[in-house]
């Protein structure tokens, strides 16, 4: 009971900034069960998704806990929590896959749990994934609530859980963990929480190469609301905004120095890769290629979701969200048109963005007022192509995630 009087007055609107555009709030208890509703619904569809693919793995003889906590990223991952940075695969002089470019949050936390628990790396992994899945379901739904209500934070929270990549949220990979911070420290910020800002700013920087864009998002909102006081605002504000891009650089810079080259030694690691920057030149090449030349659904789908992600982006500047919001999908999404490399990850690097989602939980929760079979039969189809296209992901396509 305490648990839960807390997490209500943590969503309850701050004299900070005021409500959303509803203009009302819900009573505490209505509040927590919604709360416990879009949880529940969130982990339901995570577990039909898990079981979908479990039964696909079994048909074809292959193990899905294996598959789910050992499959592409995850190894390396394991490998840095259980060995330390160091490892580098040399398949050709222009392409060097090293270990130092994978963030060091995910792995320490493994580390961790297998060290104060009995359980092996790759059972830590999915558990520290799984509860960061629910904890930035939660964020989500704080989010949602704040700016539109119940039926649109619940409808978000559902949403996410559906997306046709979200079998990665039930993976043994950094996207639930970078999704928990991000989402958390963009609700400090909505409510004035500056030193919690720029805190999970911090963490999240250390999750993941695209975590800047939390600290992105708090230094935009921050450097705004200095310039709109006229510099009258608080020290919390600037030493949030001081702490925002601590991980990031810190870890940027750590390999650096590792490399003998400070400030571009990370993005050679990178580079080597085969991942970098370039303005969307690579993957427009990429484009082409598949429009001229792809026969397998994999690209195709990724290529089709990437598109809808700048759809969804420009729905939302028309609603005119909170800025912290508009800036972290924005920086969310240019670094993954602008970078070239790994085409069918980049459905992956666009779950943390769940601002994008925001038109359609609207429309999703207008629609399940109005017309509630409508939206059944929506989620239902949603739900259809998440697990079936989970399942074909993980346990049939053969390429990396």
């Amino acid at each position: 009971m305490t648990h839960a009087r807390t997490l209500d007055a943590t969503l309850a609107p701050s004299p900070v900034t005021p409500p959303g555009p509803t203009g009302r709030t819900a009573p505490r208890a209505s509040r927590a069960v919604t709360l416990g509703t879009a949880l529940g619904l969130f982990v339901l569809a995570r577990l039909t998704g898990a079981a979908v693919l479990a039964a696909t793995a079994r048909a074809t003889g292959q193990r899905p806990l294996t598959l789910l906590a050992r499959s592409w990223d995850s190894r390396w991952y394991l490998g840095i929590a259980e060995h330390g940075y160091g490892r580098t695969l040399h398949l050709r002089p222009d392409l060097v896959f090293s270990d130092l470019a994978f963030f060091p949050l995910y792995p320490t936390l493994i580390r961790a749990v297998t060290t104060l628990t009995p359980l092996g790396g790759g059972a830590a992994g999915l558990l520290i994934a799984w509860a960061a899945a629910v904890v930035a379901a939660a964020g989500l739904y704080a989010v949602g609530l704040r700016l539109h209500g119940r039926a649109v934070a619940a409808a978000l929270v559902v949403l996410w859980g559906l997306l046709p990549h979200s079998v990665v949220l039930s993976m043994a990979y950094t996207e639930p963990v970078l999704t928990a911070f991000a989402a958390w420290s963009l609700y400090a910020v909505l409510t004035g929480r500056w030193l919690w800002a720029g805190a999970l700013a911090t963490l999240a920087g250390l999750a993941r190469p695209n975590g800047f864009a939390v600290a992105a998002a708090v230094l935009v909102t921050a450097a705004y609301e200095i310039v709109r006081r006229r510099g009258k605002v608080t020290h919390r504000l600037w030493t949030g905004a001081a702490l925002a891009p601590l991980g990031w650089c810190a870890y940027v810079l750590w390999v650096g120095h590792r490399k003998g080259d400070l400030l571009g030694g990370y993005f050679e690691v990178q580079r080597l890769w085969g991942s970098r920057f370039d303005f969307g030149r690579g993957s427009l090449r990429f484009v082409r290629h598949l429009l001229l030349r792809e026969d397998r659904m994999l690209h195709p789908m990724a290529l089709l979701i990437v598109a809808a992600a700048v759809v969804l982006y420009a729905l939302l500047l028309l609603d005119r969200p909170p800025l912290p919001l508009l800036v972290y999908s924005g920086v969310l999404l240019l670094i993954t048109l602008g970078g070239s490399g790994f085409f069918e990850s980049k459905p992956r690097f666009l779950l943390p963005a769940f601002p994008l989602l925001l038109p359609l939980a609207r429309a999703l929760a207008g629609t399940a007022r109005a017309r509630p079979w409508h939206a059944a039969v929506v989620a239902g189809a949603l739900a259809g192509l998440s697990f079936g296209y989970g399942a074909y992901l993980v346990v049939l396509a053969d390429t990396p995630l």
